[in-house]
Order: C-alpha cells, then sequence, then structure tokens
C-alpha cells in the first residue's frame, strides 16, 4: 500500500481573482501557482488546490477548515483582515462568533468569496 499522508486539498472558485486576493491578503496564504485551472496554495505541510469552475454548488455544511491554537486570537486577526465571522441563530455563540462544542472545541465559521464554508477549530483542553 502507498503511503497517504500528504493530502491535497481540493474546492472551487467562479471568480479566481476574488479566491486569490482573499486567501493570499485575507487569510495569508502563499499562492504558488496560479493557471488557468487552478489557484494553488501551500497550507502548512498541504497543499490547496483551488478550482476554477463555471460555478459553485452551495453547500450548507464546513467544505475546509483550520486547527488552531487560540481561537479567539485568530478570530480577531480574521475581523481585522475584513473577514466576517458567521452567527448562527439556532447555535449560542459569543461575541466573535465563537461556538463552543458539547467536547469542549471552540469553533468559528466565515466564508470566502464564493459562499464556501471555512472553519476554525480550537480543540478541547
Amino acid at each position: 500500500m502507498t503511503s497517504l499522508n500528504k493530502p491535497v486539498l481540493f474546492i472551487a472558485t467562479a471568480n479566481d481573482v476574488d479566491a486569490r486576493e482573499f486567501y493570499e491578503q485575507k487569510l495569508g496564504l502563499e499562492c504558488v501557482s496560479d493557471d488557468p485551472y487552478a489557484l494553488v496554495f501551500t497550507v502548512g505541510h498541504s497543499t490547496l488546490r483551488i478550482q476554477k469552475v463555471e460555478s459553485v454548488p452551495q453547500v450548507r455544511y464546513t467544505v475546509l477548515g483550520w486547527e488552531v491554537a487560540d481561537i479567539r486570537a485568530s478570530v480577531q486577526k480574521l475581523s481585522g483582515a475584513g473577514v466576517e465571522i458567521e452567527k448562527f441563530s439556532h447555535m449560542p455563540q459569543d461575541e466573535l462568533g465563537v461556538w463552543r462544542a458539547p467536547s469542549g472545541a471552540s469553533i468559528a465559521w466565515f466564508k470566502d468569496p464564493d459562499g464556501n464554508t471555512l472553519s476554525l477549530t480550537e480543540p478541547a483542553k
């Protein structure tokens, strides 16, 4: 069996100019390639390929997330960069939009320019 220890992450964009600006400028990811088919970013030790498509289907679940050590600081940094944290009426979130899961993990959500739901998670301590 081959070693499957370095995943490549995939999402899609219908507006590569806005997506590149968001992932590069607001999230601080390094764009390593921009070709006719995809934007490619370095994410830790993995690769994120944002496929260029005609339209992005809207789904009601998280498609990509990051584990962070300090969710409050991470949310404040994203908010300061102009990223809007999602607030859900059916979930008890604090003033920053952070929800505490039953497991004790803290989670916050936000969207990219195509409406892809992204998240931050600080694991339970």
